[in-house]
C-alpha cells in the first residue's frame, strides 16, 4: 500500500512539472519558434535523437526545413541545417551565439567553466583568447621551441628505428610523439614516462595514464548526460557520468598542482627564474593587476587545457 501511495504521489509530480514547465516556458504569443516536431511532456524531443545525433538532426531537417525548434528536456533548441542558416548564427549573429551551455562537463572538467573551450563569451574569454595570440602563443614564442620538435622528432624516428623488424602500432608511438612535444613545450619538463624502465626526472604519471586522462577529457566534452536537459533529475546522476567527471577532476588536479608547484619552486630560485613554457607565462599574467579579469589559478589550469 505505501508503495501505491508513493508512486502516485511521483505521477502527480511528473504530471505538475509539466503543466508548469507549459506555463512558464511557453513562447511569447509575438514570436512563432521555427517548424519543428510536437515535443513530449519531460523529455521533449529527446525520443527523436539516436545514437548518430547528426544523422537524426539530418533528417529531421528533411522533413522540417533549414531551421527548426526542438525542445532538449526542458530546454528550447533551434537547429540551422543549412549554409545560409548556419552563417546567421556563426557570422551574422555571431556573438549571441557564441557561448555553449553550461553543462557538468564545463563544470567538473574544466575548472568551473575556465577554459577557451567552455568559457561563456564575455570579458574572460575575450581576455583569454588575446592573451594567448599575443603573450602565450604568438609566432616567435613557436619559433623557439623548434629546437624541442626536432629533439622530438629524432628521438621518435630513433625509437622506432629500435623496433625495426617487430611488428609495431604506429598509433601509439604518434599519440606518444605528440604527448612529449605538448609536454616540454607547455610545461618544459616531461611529466610522464614512456614506459616501466625510463627514469623521468619529474615523471609523476605514466604515458599511457596521461592519454586515458585526455580521452575522458574528450569524452566527457561531447557525452550527453540527463541531468544537463533535465535539471530535476541530475542528483540522480542515472548514467554516472557526473561521478566520473568528479573522479577525473581529482586526477587531473593532483596532476596540475604538482606541476605549478614545481615551476613556483623553480621560479623562485635566482638563477632560473626566466620565463620558460606555457605555465610560465600564464603564472606571470596572473600575476599582472592590469588585466581586465583578475587570473586565478583555476583559471591558469583551466586555460592549460586549451593545448
Amino acid at each position: 500500500m505505501e508503495n501505491s501511495s508513493w508512486a502516485l504521489f511521483a505521477l502527480l509530480y511528473l504530471a505538475a512539472l509539466a503543466f508548469l514547465s507549459k506555463i512558464v516556458f511557453r513562447q511569447h504569443p509575438n514570436r512563432k519558434p521555427p517548424p519543428g516536431p510536437k515535443p513530449w511532456p519531460i523529455i521533449g524531443n529527446l525520443n527523436l535523437v539516436g545514437s548518430i545525433p547528426h544523422q537524426s538532426l539530418h533528417s529531421l531537417s528533411q522533413k522540417y526545413g533549414e531551421i527548426m525548434h526542438l525542445k532538449f528536456g526542458k530546454f528550447p533548441v533551434v537547429v540551422a541545417s543549412s549554409p545560409e542558416m548556419a552563417k546567421q548564427f556563426l557570422r551574422v549573429h555571431d556573438t549571441i551565439f557564441a557561448s555553449r551551455p553550461a553543462v557538468a562537463a564545463g563544470k567538473y572538467t574544466s575548472y568551473n567553466n575556465s577554459d577557451m573551450t567552455w568559457a561563456p563569451y564575455g570579458p574572460y574569454w575575450r581576455q583569454a583568447r588575446k592573451l594567448y595570440f599575443s603573450e602565450v602563443l604568438n609566432a616567435k614564442k613557436l619559433d623557439s621551441f623548434e629546437h624541442i620538435r626536432i629533439e622530438e622528432r629524432r628521438n621518435f624516428i630513433s625509437r622506432l628505428r629500435c623496433l625495426s623488424g617487430k611488428p609495431i602500432v604506429l598509433r601509439d608511438h604518434l599519440s606518444r610523439y605528440t604527448l612529449s612535444i605538448i609536454c616540454r613545450m607547455v610545461l618544459s619538463n616531461k611529466y610522464f614516462s614512456i614506459n616501466e624502465t625510463e627514469d623521468e626526472n619529474n615523471a609523476i604519471i605514466k604515458v599511457d595514464e596521461l592519454r586515458g586522462l585526455l580521452d575522458e577529457w574528450f569524452f566527457f566534452s561531447g557525452v550527453f548526460n540527463v541531468g544537463d536537459w533535465i535539471p530535476w533529475l541530475g542528483f540522480l546522476d542515472m548514467q554516472g557520468y557526473v561521478k566520473r567527471m568528479k573522479a577525473f577532476s581529482k586526477k587531473l588536479d593532483m596532476f596540475y598542482d604538482y606541476v605549478l608547484h614545481d615551476h613556483q619552486t623553480r621560479k623562485a630560485a635566482p638563477k632560473d627564474s626566466t620565463v620558460k613554457d606555457v605555465v610560465d607565462t600564464l603564472l606571470k599574467l596572473a600575476e599582472d593587476p592590469n588585466l581586465e579579469v583578475k587570473l586565478t589559478i583555476d583559471h591558469v589550469k583551466g586555460l592549460l587545457q586549451l593545448e
